[in-house]
């Protein structure tokens, strides 16, 4: 009987730290998207592909500040990742796209383009009125 205990012990043990792992992944992980054409209508929109372009305190070519570098960073923290992201990173298309990628897997889980769009313009808390104007000029391109 004892054995038999112990058996049943180990298996819910090994069930619970399966399901454990596969939670995490699954909220860790959004489903794949293909963000690469509004990417690339951002891209066009912020620096006409430059990826050298400076405007104030943001760069590259999607125009990426310091505080969405940090962002991106804390939250591959909370994700107990050892990447990290640089400033000069802006520079870099290719990181620059990871940096929005993973913002969107956040802040961004239903995948929809309007909102990804303006509140890459505006902020999280952007407002309609106040990124219409670029929502046109992204969207226009990617007609």
């Amino acid at each position: 009987m004892e054995r038999i205990l112990r058996k049943v012990l180990v298996l819910l043990f090994v069930f619970t730290a399966n399901l454990y792992a596969f939670a995490e992944n699954n909220e860790t992980q959004s489903p794949q998207f293909d963000w690469n054409p509004v990417m690339d209508a951002i891209i066009q929109v912020e620096s006409e592909g430059n990826p050298k372009a400076v405007s104030g305190n943001s760069c590259g070519a999607m125009q990426i500040t310091p505080i969405l570098v940090r962002e991106c960073n804390n939250i591959l923290k909370r994700r107990k990742s050892k990447k990290r992201f640089k400033l000069s990173d802006r520079f870099n298309v290719a990181k620059s796209k990871e940096m929005f990628i993973l913002f969107q897997s956040v802040h961004n889980p239903q995948n929809s383009i309007e909102q990804a769009i303006r509140s890459w313009n505006g902020g999280l808390r952007y407002s309609i009125k106040g990124t219409q104007r670029y929502f046109n000029k992204v969207m226009n391109l990617l007609k």
